[in-house]
């Protein structure tokens, strides 16, 4: 085996497949995006050589500014709140519920594999206020308050979705985090359990710092996977009332394919992308700046 992986041949044998299907799928697509910044038009009507204007337009767009804080703000909201749930639930699985918790898991995760349109769809008759009251409104009214027309208002939508999001992912965040914590030695929480170690200072003193690298990595993947939300806002609001839940991608699509505009669609793209990875960096350089008080 060392004989075959210290060959740089076969190295590269084994590897070029996989290689050139990243290069076919991932890297050219994102090249040939990122060329389409310098160009206005579509395929229909041709493109014209602009330059750097659809890059300076990104400043004066008021548009982009809306779309980037509502991406923003929906990513930090709803990154904590499904970290912090899907921590919750890992610890459950854990320490209460032990070799019980295979249903409860198994429950938890099902929202996951639901369609995203499917679940909008249900979200949107349970907080529907007209033409017919949903579950939500009729509860209110049950308690002698109105109904809400809780698509709108932006603030209320706003908190729709993340209510949404969060019901839809935390259960994938719960098993992700769960594969951390059953690594932490039982050993180490039991030395803790004997100094005086119990409930939150336990888990903020042993279980937390044991299990960081974990929990680093579901930040990251959620932020980014807030990021470039779509479908979900697709199905539940479409970007209403107004454009006020709107993000990034979505202004991306309606640009590129509604208004033929691919030169300055790849242009928000391309800012999102550096939204992106300045978000992952500043996390890493965080983590480590932590890591290295600690």
């Amino acid at each position: 085996m060392k004989q075959v992986l210290g060959d740089r041949r076969t190295i590269t044998l084994l590897l070029a497949p996989a290689l050139t299907i990243y290069t076919l799928v991932i890297l050219v697509p994102v090249i040939w995006s990122f060329g389409y910044t310098f160009f206005e038009g579509n395929a229909i009507t041709g493109f014209e050589f602009v330059g750097l204007h659809n890059l300076q337009m990104l400043f004066t767009d008021g548009s982009v500014r809306e779309a980037l804080s509502f991406t923003v703000r929906f990513a930090i909201v709803l990154t904590i709140v499904q970290v912090t749930l899907g921590y919750a639930l890992a610890l459950l699985y854990v320490f209460v519920l032990r070799r019980a918790s295979n249903l409860v898991r198994t429950l938890a995760f099902f929202p996951i594999v639901l369609p995203t349109v499917a679940v909008g769809l249900l979200f949107r008759q349970l907080f529907e206020s007209a033409p017919r009251v949903g579950p939500v409104n009729s509860l209110l009214n049950l308690l002698g308050i109105q109904s809400v027309d809780w698509f709108g208002s932006s603030t209320s939508a706003f908190w729709v979705l993340i209510l949404m999001e969060s019901w839809r992912s935390m259960g994938f965040y719960a098993i992700l985090l769960y594969a951390g914590l059953v690594d932490v030695p039982e050993e180490t929480l039991e030395a803790a359990r004997l100094d005086g170690a119990t409930g939150i200072r336990l888990v903020r003193h042993i279980v937390i710092p044991l299990s960081w690298p974990v929990l680093l990595s579901a930040i990251i993947f959620s932020i980014n996977g807030t990021l470039k939300i779509f479908d979900s806002v697709l199905a539940l609001t479409n970007g209403g009332p107004g454009s006020s839940t709107t993000p990034l991608t979505m202004y991306m699509f309606q640009t590129s394919f509604s208004y033929g505009k691919y030169g300055y669609g790849s242009s928000i793209a391309f800012l999102l992308t550096v939204v992106c990875l300045s978000v992952t960096l500043f996390i890493f350089r965080s983590a480590r700046r932590d890591l290295t008080k600690a």
